[in-house]
């Protein structure tokens, strides 16, 4: 009788299209805010490893070979790779001039700890032992990489590269200005006690570009440029054996974080004590702590934005119950047949409120496979919005990552469409009541 009765109602159509709506706002929301949260976690931890040992900035860890070896020999390691950096400026042509970090790496253990070899764009098909800086008849010439947008920009509407453009830059000639800071010896004629500040050291690296990363991580692919740490190491610290400031660690899969740090922590104490005084300055941290603070920050701009959504889509209920209210009141004389027929009150009550779960339940399925629909076709979506206006909406410069996150958060989807279901039940309740209040006698009387 329920479905018979209020089934032709077509006004309740616009209260289950509310409710699909909303959902599928809400999911669709929530899933890109989510997606974009663990993309900044996944791309950290993918590049740079699970755990980064650091040396304190002033001091370097030299002739590391040994620790490697430990490192690698652990079981919760899966690999282990040292890392030389050094901020300066990149020359690839006349004029070409841009700021970067030259990253000195030793490039097997790195293919290793971080998918680098899959953003190769000329070795990335390649097996990883064949993948190379270069081989060069004149030992004295090196190779290295660049990232993609150190050499050209992004279109400012396809938010992509020319890629012809890119692949001829292969094989050319670039510099890397970078430098350090070395101590000066007092003059003579200072103040006793007085030490010399210590003075920049610019150093120049030349080498040919190998190929170009392009990751997909923003910040990466306009920073960084990698070398050979031996050709980095002596050309920063000439007096001193291949030096690295950090070591980047993927751990084995399942491994718990926590011990694993603690492993590493005693193994390098173990390993310095007799060799660097300040060995228990070294910082041990996972990359998920590194950006703790920022994901934290970034929850809580999700949690007010589904505050704000949730309080705007909270007018489901009052449509619910507008609609469900006009019903009631334009059809008292039916209700009062139907009462008079021997329906209880409780019977007409739950005729009204079944109805308006049936609402939220078709609603919140239909608006879940609509933000599923949304959600995993967006960068369709955007590239269709740019078409039709030319106006740019996921812009990589801005938000890190030149593909749009597009996985469904399906943890908040069921809770979307709980809440969906309650708002509707809610917004019936009312109009239910009103209905069972309904007098029979009154209203037929005169009938």
């Amino acid at each position: 009788m329920c479905l018979r009765y209020l089934s032709r109602k077509r006004i309740v159509l616009l209260s289950i299209t509310a409710v699909m709506l909303c959902c599928a706002l809400l999911i669709t929301v929530a899933s890109l805010f989510t997606g974009f949260i663990r993309s900044v976690e996944d791309s950290v931890g993918d590049y740079l490893g699970d755990v980064i040992l650091s040396a304190p900035s002033t001091h370097k860890i030299e002739d590391y070979a040994d620790f490697q070896q430990q490192l690698a020999e652990l079981s919760i390691v899966k690999a282990a790779t040292p890392v030389l950096s050094g901020n300066g400026l990149l020359l690839t042509g006349p004029g070409q001039i841009r700021a970067a970090q030259v990253l000195g790496i030793d490039l097997q253990n790195q293919l290793q700890v971080s998918p680098l070899k899959e953003a190769l764009i000329r070795q990335k098909d390649l097996p990883a032992a064949q993948v190379a800086f270069g081989d060069f008849t004149d030992k004295a010439e090196i190779g290295g990489f660049v990232g993609i947008g150190l050499i050209d920009d992004p279109d400012e509407i396809t938010d992509s590269y020319d890629m012809q453009k890119v692949e001829s830059f292969i094989g050319r000639k670039a510099a890397a200005t970078t430098g350090t800071l070395v101590e000066q010896e007092s003059s003579p004629s200072s103040p006793a006690g007085e030490t010399a500040a210590p003075r920049f050291a610019r150093k120049v690296l030349r080498f040919t570009i190998a190929d170009v990363v392009q990751t997909g991580v923003y910040e990466f692919d306009q920073a960084f440029v990698y070398v050979p740490i031996e050709a980095l190491s002596s050309l920063l610290y000439p007096n001193r054996k291949t030096c690295c400031e950090s070591f980047q660690i993927a751990l084995a899969p399942g491994t718990d974080e926590a011990a694993a740090m603690a492993m590493i922590r005693g193994l390098w104490l173990t390993y310095a004590q007799n060799r660097y005084p300040w060995a228990e300055q070294v910082e041990i941290q996972s990359s998920r702590q590194m950006q703790a603070f920022l994901i934290a920050e970034y929850y809580k701009q999700l949690n007010m934005l589904m505050l704000i959504f949730g309080i705007v889509s909270f007018g489901v209920v009052l449509l619910v119950f507008c609609i469900f209210y006009l019903i009631v009141m334009t059809r008292q004389k039916d209700i009062a047949v139907v009462k008079s027929c021997g329906a209880s009150s409780l019977s007409v009550a739950g005729m009204y409120l079944l109805f308006g779960l049936a609402n939220g339940v078709l609603g919140s399925a239909l608006g879940a496979g609509l933000g599923w629909l949304i959600t995993r076709n967006i960068e369709t979506i955007e590239k269709g919005i740019t078409a039709m206006t030319g106006l740019k909406i996921w812009k990589a410069s801005t938000y890190l990552f030149t593909k749009i996150p597009n996985e469904v958060n399906w943890q908040w989807a069921f809770w979307i469409c709980i809440a969906a279901l309650a708002a509707a039940a809610v917004g019936a309740l009312i109009p239910a009541v009103a209905a069972a209040r309904i007098r029979p006698v009154r209203l037929l009387r005169y009938e």
